[in-house]
């Protein structure tokens, strides 16, 4: 519970965040005539909607195992991650092209109007409260191993720098003169490619997880290892690993003494599961499955 708890309050100053920029950003990019400003006020409102799924689902992800979840509700954190990285694609996909309108529509002659120094002042002020909400955001992220969090904390990232874009168009416009008012149109486009970037590596992390992919070999590794240098125990083999939401499962297979009683090889198999839960959490997943040395020898 604290932890859903810990996660709510980071998310709730995203949320809080997210509509005081959304609010200024459309004011904004209305009043200044800014094409580039409203698409940062519609990534905005994407933000403002992932808040409001990471609630919901770290909800859901917090409750225990019950008797059709027995491994938990740790995927419906995950399953947060995938939404929040279709989001901001369809986002990306409707930034690139309302920009891309703009500067063909400039290319055949039509005249673009310059933005206002209102809508430069909202870019600047969106760089200064995305980026300290994106530092936030991702320390407690990895204080708390959470995914949602971190994906959160990466739109939050990915909206500071098109406000970035965004400063840089709308500034190049307005003091350029009139015939660089297609700069505005231009950062818009630059935005939407930059998130769509964003969003395809939280779409392959989280459809990865929700496939079972396995975890990284240098953790496969790293379990190997620390399996093996429990006294008594040697060859962990059959290795099979996934993530569970912000967790861990484990499962494979070890050799120990055949002649072993059988206390004291259960006695082991429970130290190798106390050493990798030390290592990799309390909430860990794992399974040990026990074989004689001379079983294994003679196959």
């Amino acid at each position: 519970m604290e932890r859903s708890r810990q996660i709510y309050k980071v998310t709730l100053v995203g949320g809080v965040v997210n509509v005081v920029l959304l609010v200024s950003k459309f004011v904004a990019g209305i009043m200044g005539h800014s094409a580039a400003m409203v698409a940062d006020a519609i990534h905005s409102l994407s933000d403002f909607v992932t808040d409001v799924i990471v609630i919901f689902f770290v909800h859901i992800s917090g409750k225990p195992q019950d008797k059709s979840h027995d491994y938990g509700h740790g995927k419906y954190e995950t399953l947060a991650m995938t939404i929040i990285g279709i989001a901001l694609l369809l986002v990306a996909i409707g930034i690139v092209y309302g920009g891309a309108t703009k500067v063909v529509a400039w290319v055949g002659g039509a005249q673009l109007q310059a933005p206002g120094l209102l809508a430069l002042w909202a870019a600047v002020l969106s760089i200064v409260l995305k980026e300290s909400t994106f530092r936030y955001s991702m320390v407690e992220a990895r204080k708390l191993h959470s995914q949602a969090i971190e994906a959160n904390a990466w739109h939050h990232r990915s909206d500071a720098l098109s406000s970035v874009g965004t400063a840089i168009g709308i500034g190049g416009a307005i003091f350029l003169g009139q015939k660089w008012t297609v700069l505005d149109p231009i950062a818009s486009v630059i935005v939407g490619l930059f998130i769509i970037k964003v969003a395809v590596f939280l779409l392959r992390d989280g459809i990865g997880d929700l496939m079972e992919h396995s975890l990284p070999d240098e953790v496969e590794n790293e379990i190997l290892q620390l399996t093996a240098s429990v006294q008594g125990v040697a060859e962990p083999h059959d290795l099979r690993t996934r993530r569970i939401g912000n967790h861990y499962a484990i499962e494979l297979h070890i050799l120990m003494d055949g002649n072993m009683p059988l206390r004291e090889a259960h006695d082991k198999a429970s130290e190798v599961e106390d050493l990798l839960r030390s290592h990799y959490g309390e909430d860990t997943h794992i399974a040990v499955h026990v074989e004689p040395k001379e079983v294994n020898s003679e196959k």
